[in-house]
């Protein structure tokens, strides 16, 4: 059993910096630290390294993990932050200095944030507390490209419901299979000896589209990862294919934010 090849990850040319006021590069942000927490919850699922791609717009992260088994693609808008000002800019960070940033407040607290593009730093406030952190040469960094995915059926569900099916499947077995039928959608794992299968039937779903039996397996360790990375109460929705990569798509930074996670499928012989 192996890894399927249908989620293929290519690269793109790195973004370049442009520019701002008085030809400094303008990146200012204050933002809740418990916003701030999901975000790095989320990226820390996947990768140790993160590049943000940032602009008058809005936050964009692309990632993908070392096996490229999966992909996040994450997009704020200024909305998510308490005060936004940033021009078209990039940089990267080590994932665990930002963990380490996030041990110094609660969730109550907002934490500054700015760019020194002369340092190459991200300086840190929060009340007297000032830290900087260095950053990591962009140079290799390139932004994934994200695969387009074909996928007509998909299941909008509790994160409840999904955790429920992902807690029973940890003890069975390394690979849960997800079905997305007419009227139903089973999460299911099959060891040696034991199994285990939690069925939603349509009325217990918020929606589902399947126009046929749509099933793949999937790496519980990336799956239950994804899964425990979301701390939004709002409905999940998964797309999904025959042995196919899933898409699963919820809101982060109080719906001022989406996130995208893809996996690729373990290909049953």
């Amino acid at each position: 059993m192996g890894v399927g090849p249908t989620l293929v990850i290519y690269r793109a040319s790195t973004m370049h910096s442009t520019r701002g006021h008085w030809g400094r590069t303008m990146f200012e942000v204050s933002v809740k630290m418990d916003v701030l927490k999901e975000i790095v919850g989320v990226i820390s699922t996947l990768v140790e390294e993160v590049k943000f791609n940032v602009s008058p717009t809005g936050v964009s992260i692309k990632a993908v993990d070392p096996a490229h088994v999966a992909m996040l693609v994450m997009d704020l808008k200024p909305e998510a932050f308490e005060r936004y000002q940033a021009d078209e800019m990039a940089f990267a960070i080590e994932v665990d200095k930002l963990k380490d940033l996030l041990k110094l407040g609660g969730a109550g607290d907002v934490v500054e944030m700015s760019y020194d593009g002369e340092k190459s730093r991200l300086i840190a406030r929060l009340g007297n507390l000032k830290k900087e952190m260095s950053l990591l040469d962009l140079a290799g960094m390139s932004d994934p490209k994200v695969p387009q995915l074909n996928l007509e059926a998909y299941v909008v569900l509790s994160v409840d419901d999904l955790s429920r099916g992902i807690k029973a499947s940890e003890t069975v077995s390394e690979h849960v299979a997800l079905a997305a039928e007419k009227d139903r959608f089973t999460i299911s794992a099959a060891g040696d000896r034991d199994t285990a299968e939690l069925v939603l039937g349509k009325d217990e779903l918020v929606d589902i589209n399947a126009p046929d039996t749509m099933r793949s397996l999937f790496s519980l360790d990336y799956f239950s990862a994804m899964v425990k990375a979301i701390s939004s109460k709002e409905p999940v929705k998964i797309y999904l294919g025959k042995e196919y990569p899933l898409k699963m798509i919820f809101p982060v930074a109080e719906g001022n934010g989406e996130v995208v996670y893809l996996l690729a499928p373990r290909i049953e012989e």
